[in-house]
């Protein structure tokens, strides 16, 4: 039977399952840590560990594909980071240009706009000024990664991004991202941004994917690569080459495809609880809600279909700290275990002995700077993300060479606030990871994990204590502190999940909730229960530590399903391709419709043929945009919004209509999609934990 290797990679860790498809049942799974510095290490380490556990070489002859969920796009497009890249625009005015948002979202980046474009009809507007282009393209051939191109109404009409798109390719042998290709929608500054972020993140997953397929060669694994998209359907690592953009929120979605694959329910919330955020997800009828405005990241609102999602910086990692005013604040800045970096940098705990021993209150003790996991050092400075070398400005520079390759307190290193403001831009570009105290450390303290070192945690509780004046340091009292610190997780968690459900703005002030998810149930002397109408299924490894005492302050029925720890990189191996295709029919001037499509518009005549028409093309879109996705074949169903004239008969009254196509499919290679030959998710076994009251 085929066997699928999913992998997701995570704020901590990069997960990975070998599935076997003809039995749907779980192989084997394995874990490594993500690095920062170049992601693809982890990926390698975590697919060699997985193929290992199911067999090694034997087993590498037997897959048929291999899925990954990345983080890399979302990652990018949080901090600014991505490839230089040149904006061409056909009939854009000068409000569009300033609606798209070029100037925040890629400053510095040289944006022209020529004559031309369409209208709603699909009409030229104005001929395309193909002198000014070629100028244009010529001046910053050299000088830019990419090109991103967009025409007003393409959606209408490609011709213009087309003929732009045959310029770019002859005259500068760049990648050419086209603002249609990415979305239907008629925004277009919107669909010119989208296009944008697309072409500045091609550089960076091109990387990832040959460092991917370098590691899958090694371990002789001959089969196809695909990659989670943020809507939960895969797409051939090929194809995303020219499409980085749609795995923004891959991840996420591959965990609600890996929970709805396990829990066997319909209707559910899904919280996936993570080293960095918390995830979650509504499902109804067996479908995530997906957000129709497009998937937004780094404050940016692109056209990208993706789930929605609610995402909550509270996570196994997340930083904690006490406030010299007294509380107790977790998130949401993700860091280091501190259990973690003294595991693998066993000096760390040594020096954290020794200040305790010492009696030092002053700064921080416990938060330490560390060179991203998988980082090599650079001549210049360091790596920054995935590998990409980085020219520091001179005080990072000598910041950074002054650190080295072990750990360093912050206190130390940083003993001013102008170096620390230094420091913190280096964290924040990513040359530098923070670590300190998170509920990670406080599980180890309490025995709920037992991964890295426990005197590290301990230690790091007792000087958090200590140097907050928090009374008693001693280890009693750290072990109640580490209590706290996951009771405050749950509470949170308790929060989040309450404000996806009823869709509240985050952090809205609501008695209600907060005494719901303090576990009180008592508000001004009412007795009431607040919870969601239907079970919360907890996935992610930190989700069996806190999402017991979720269920009991809610009073929520909570799930944990067989391998939740790792339901993200499930998703990615169980996930299908779908090709989606929009078409619209509207009426022509002087009589008749026109088709509007990825191609040049149609004209129909004769009424009865119209819809027909318009099936036909979406179908033929949606079967050739699944196949160049990698399906190798697919089951196509279509969805037809219409405007008819009232008293209309048949479709001569037809005044518009959209027709949306999705063709469905296994990827290349397996034959059946994984799981869909009963048409229904496969129950797996459930851990029920309940506290109806």
């Amino acid at each position: 039977m085929a066997l699928v290797i999913g992998i997701d990679t995570g704020g901590t860790f990069t997960d990975a399952v070998v599935y076997e498809t003809g039995r749907e049942t779980v192989v084997a799974t394995a874990k490594a840590l993500t690095t920062r510095g170049d992601l693809a290490v982890g990926v390698g380490e975590a697919l060699g560990r997985v193929l290992a556990a199911a067999g090694g070489a034997a087993a590498a002859r037997s897959v048929g594909m291999v899925s990954v969920s990345t983080t890399l796009a979302t990652n990018a497009l949080v901090e600014g980071q991505g490839d230089p890249v040149a904006v061409l625009l056909a009939g854009f005015d000068p409000g569009m240009i300033a609606r798209a948002g070029f100037a925040t979202a890629l400053p510095g980046a040289p944006v022209l706009a020529i004559a031309g474009g369409h209208d709603h009809a699909g009409e030229e507007r104005a001929p395309l000024d193909l002198a000014a282009a070629e100028t244009f393209l010529t001046a910053h051939a050299d000088r830019v990664a990419a090109f991103a191109v967009a025409s007003l109404y393409s959606v209408r009409n490609p011709a213009h991004e087309l003929a732009l798109a045959g310029m770019v390719q002859r005259l500068t042998g760049r990648p050419a991202t086209l603002s249609g290709e990415l979305s239907a929608d008629l925004d277009a500054p919107r669909r010119a941004l989208t296009a944008a972020l697309n072409a500045r993140l091609i550089g960076r997953i091109t990387g990832l994917i040959l460092a991917i397929r370098r590691a899958m060669a090694d371990l002789g694994i001959e089969a196809p690569l695909m990659i989670v998209k943020g809507d939960g359907t895969l797409a051939s690592a090929d194809a995303i080459l020219h499409r980085p953009i749609e795995t923004i929120l891959s991840g996420p979605a591959a965990s609600v495809v890996g929970a709805r694959r396990q829990a066997g329910l319909a209707d559910f919330v899904m919280s996936d609880i993570g080293g960095t955020t918390t995830d979650i997800a509504v499902l109804e009828g067996g479908r995530p809600r997906l957000d129709r405005a497009g998937a937004e990241v780094g404050g940016f609102r692109t056209l990208v279909r993706a789930v929605e999602m609610r995402t909550y910086g509270l996570g196994g990692d997340s930083e904690v700290d006490c406030p010299d005013g007294g509380g107790l604040v977790i998130g949401p800045r993700r860091v280091i275990p501190i259990s973690l970096l003294a595991a693998r940098h066993p000096a760390c705990l040594d020096r954290l002995a020794t200040t305790l021993g010492a009696g030092e209150a002053g700064g921080q003790p416990w938060r330490w700077v560390v060179r991203p996991f998988g980082t090599a050092e650079r001549s210049t400075g360091a790596a920054g993300p995935t590998g990409s070398a980085a020219v520091l400005p001179e005080r990072e520079a000598a910041l950074l060479a002054r650190i080295g390759d072990e750990p360093c307190p912050i206190a130390t290193i940083a003993p001013d606030p102008r170096a620390r403001r230094v420091l913190d831009r280096l964290v924040a570009g990513g040359h530098l990871q923070a670590a300190g105290f998170t509920p990670s450390d406080a599980a180890h303290i309490t025995g709920l994990q037992a991964l890295w070192s426990r005197e590290a945690a301990l230690t790091a509780a007792r000087l958090i204590l200590a140097t907050r004046r928090m009374g008693a340091s001693d280890e009693a009292a750290a072990v109640a502190f580490a209590g706290d610190v996951l009771a405050g997780l749950a509470r949170s968690s308790a929060r989040a999940i309450l404000e996806t459900v009823a869709r509240r703005p985050a952090g809205a002030a609501d008695e209600w909730f907060d005494a719901a998810a303090d576990g009180r149930r008592q508000w001004r002397g009412l007795d009431f229960r607040m919870a969601p109408a239907v079970p919360i299924v907890a996935v992610g490894g930190p989700a069996p530590l806190i999402y017991g005492e979720v269920g009991r302050r809610l009073g929520a029925e909570i799930r944990f399903v067989e391998h939740g720890e790792v339901a993200n990189a499930l998703g990615a191996a169980v996930g299908v391709v779908r090709g989606r295709a929009v078409v619209e029919v509207s009426l022509r001037t002087g009589g008749g419709w026109r088709i509007h499509h990825a191609g040049a518009p149609v004209d129909v005549d004769v009424a009865d043929r119209v819809i027909a028409t318009a099936e036909a093309i979406a179908t033929s879109e949606a079967t050739r945009l699944a196949g160049t996705l990698g399906a190798a074949a697919s089951d196509v169903t279509i969805a037809i919004e219409r405007v008819d004239l009232p008293g209309g008969l048949g479709d001569a009254g037809l005044v518009s209509a959209t027709l949306t196509a999705e063709a469905t499919g296994a990827a290349a290679g397996l034959g059946a999609a994984p799981g869909t030959s009963s048409g229904a998710a496969r129950a797996a076994p459930i851990a029920t934990v309940s506290d109806k009251t």
